[in-house]
């Protein structure tokens, strides 16, 4: 028999570090840990990130510091001079559209206490003059729509006179608010456009803390909160120590190469005890938003005793052009389905997409990320790709000409058009994945840039072996794992070109000395061509040389030179898989369908495509979010 413990709120948000007022399961954590020893952690870490960001601040110094700084500051009522000398500039010289926005939305919210009068006029008509951009990304919008909200919210009653964009308070939060609520009907249907992106979850949480905390319009501030549970949830579910795992919509090359180095990292310590700190400016904001998750979360986000195996329902970005036949419309739009699917044991997670554009530029089609309990400054993880670049993935996802778009993309991604490139998809990549074993095909047409194959060795991998077999061996922290080029290739560091590393690439390059250096890549160049991967658990071999025998005697057929390219192979677990480029995957002579692929699969999530719902579960305690009917239940067996 279930008894509710929670309906009609997921939490009650605000400045208090306790207020996400799930109610709390009399029985004691099943990872060992009572709630109330859970709320007095989080309540350290948060005093933490509040106290590191007071000491970054500079007081002596006014002309550096961001509006993020500035909202620290007079939140926490420290540097009030400083605060205010930055304040003016930054509404003297407003800048960067909705990142100028956000922060000043929580300067507004979190420091109102320590806000004079000549303040608030400083701010006010900042409002009136600054025009932000509303930007082009589903990110972008968000964090417009959601600060927006929010600020008209604060001066309910003004006209179309009060705004920089002639439309009055009220006109202001209807569209905001409307916007906002199609985007959460869209991604708990279809999933998120900018899926598990360890770059950006960050600005997908900032607004939605924001509005969690401090929306007055209560349905609004109720599905915030739902949402903010939402988000954290997929992220929960698919890390390995606080590192985002899988298959990513966008990373760029710095956590691509060290996954700890970004923000859902910080993330995983913070929400979690997960790894280590370091600074973040999303993570600075959640403290001062006052949000705690709820104990359901952590016990997720820590469980990774059993291995299993996790799937997951995306869509790619709005196509404008080119949608492919497998496009369908949401809302006018057309778009994509992403199919991934992770296997997540103690030691390591190993994730995939179908392969495609499912994103433009940064795309991770796959990955293997494994555990490290302090993973800051380490490379801890593995992957291959086709470094891609064309006009059709440019045209694809931009307004722009064919002509003029690589150009475009490649002036602020300028590792975009670069031949040892470490993100992005292809059109001419196909991955299939069973648990442990992942297979990967590409049919790259004759004229293509770059036809090869990377394969991302970091410099914490360790004794590598190559076999006569064709079979690379190497290790990478607890986990043994096997890499089967089907056509060889060389050995190159993986920065070959040295673009990167001579600063062309600002700040998404900026410290490539101290994560950047000492990797390498093996580059296959064959126009049909791809790899088998297997890993394992150190622990399931008595030796890492009993681990290369048990693979090398696993049974492998593959041909590059047929209709198509294709492979037959038994993995360690005895599984036969068979893959072949533009065909389904076939596991044990049954060939796999992606009829009725659901939103979240696995044992801690679980919801329907369309469904707008979510269910988390843990041991004995679910948590139910349904979007249609904005409610939230917790239950008990």
């Amino acid at each position: 028999m279930k008894r509710s413990l929670l309906t009609l709120a997921v939490g009650l948000f605000g400045p208090a570090l306790s207020a996400f007022a799930v109610p709390v399961p009399a029985t004691p954590d099943p990872l060992g840990q009572p709630p109330a020893e859970l709320a007095r952690a989080f309540e350290a870490r948060r005093g933490q990130v509040i106290a590191d960001a007071l000491t970054r601040i500079d007081p002596a110094n006014t002309e550096a510091g961001g509006l993020l700084a500035v909202a620290v500051a007079y939140a926490q009522g420290e540097h009030l001079d400083w605060a205010r000398a930055r304040l003016a500039f930054h509404t003297e010289k407003p800048a960067g559209a909705m990142f100028w926005m956000y922060p000043m939305v929580l300067l507004m919210k979190a420091g109102a206490e320590h806000l004079t009068a000549d303040d608030w006029a400083l701010i006010r008509q900042s409002w009136v003059d600054y025009f932000p951009y509303r930007g082009d990304t589903e990110n972008h919008w968000l964090m417009y729509y959601g600060s927006l909200f929010l600020a008209a919210e604060t001066w309910p009653d003004l006209g179309p006179e009060g705004w920089y964009n002639g439309k009055s308070s009220a006109e202001n939060r209807a569209e905001a608010k409307a916007w906002i609520l199609e985007w959460m009907r869209i991604t708990t249907s279809y999933g998120q456009g900018e899926y598990d992106s360890p770059n950006y979850i960050n600005p997908f949480l900032n607004p939605l803390a924001m509005l969690a905390a401090w929306a007055h319009d209560a349905d609004l501030r109720h599905r915030a909160q739902m949402m903010m549970t939402y988000i954290i949830a997929d992220y929960a579910a698919e890390q390995i120590g606080g590192n985002y795992g899988g298959a990513y919509s966008r990373v760029y090359p710095r956590p691509a190469m060290q996954p700890a180095l970004v923000s859902s990292s910080a993330y995983g310590w913070y929400l979690f005890g997960l790894g280590d700190f370091f600074p973040d400016g999303g993570v600075q904001l959640l403290a001062l938003s006052g949000y705690q998750p709820p104990p359901i979360l952590h016990r997720i986000a820590h469980d990774r005793r059993e291995a299993h195996e996790h799937r997951e329902l995306k869509r790619t970005r709005w196509r404008m052009r080119h949608a492919g036949p497998d496009a369908f419309e949401v809302a006018g739009l057309l778009t994509q389905p992403v199919y991934k699917t992770s296997y997540l044991t103690a030691d390591y997670i190993l994730g995939s997409s179908q392969g495609g554009l499912l994103q433009p530029i940064p795309q991770r089609t796959w990955s293997l990320v494994w555990h490290e309990a302090n993973p800051t400054g380490v490379a801890n993880t593995f992957f291959a790709l086709h470094p891609y670049h064309s006009p059709l993935e440019g045209t694809m996802y931009f307004a722009a000409d064919w002509d003029l778009v690589t150009d475009l993309i490649a002036r602020s991604k300028v590792d975009y058009n670069s031949a040892d490139k470490l993100v992005g998809g292809s059109p001419y990549e196909q991955v299939f994945q069973h648990r442990a074993a992942l297979i990967g095909l590409y049919d790259i047409p004759a004229g293509t840039d770059f036809p090869f194959l990377t394969a991302f060795f970091s410099k914490d991998t360790a004794e590598r072996v190559e076999c006569d077999s064709g079979w690379i061996f190497t290790r990478g922290g607890p986990t043994y794992i096997a890499y089967r080029p089907l056509a060889p290739g060389q050995w190159k560091a993986a920065n070959w070109t040295g673009l990167l590393a001579g600063g062309a690439g600002a700040w998404i390059s900026s410290g490539f000395e101290n994560w950047g250096t000492g990797h390498d890549a093996y580059v296959s160049e064959h126009p049909r061509n791809g790899y088998v991967v297997q890993v394992a658990s150190a622990h399931e071999f008595d030796s890492y040389a009993a681990f290369q025998a048990a693979v090398r005697a696993l049974p492998l057929e593959f041909s590059l030179d047929g209709a198509k390219p294709r492979v037959t192979f038994t993995t360690l677990d005895g599984t036969r898989l068979e893959a072949a480029y533009d065909a389904p995957l076939v596991i044990n002579g049954t060939p796999q369908s992606r009829e009725g692929w659901p939103l979240f699969d696995g044992p801690f999530l679980s919801a329907e495509r369309e469904s707008q719902t979510l269910t988390l579960s843990h041991g004995s305690e679910t948590l139910h979010l349904d979007f249609k009917r904005n409610r939230a239940v917790t239950t008990l067996d």
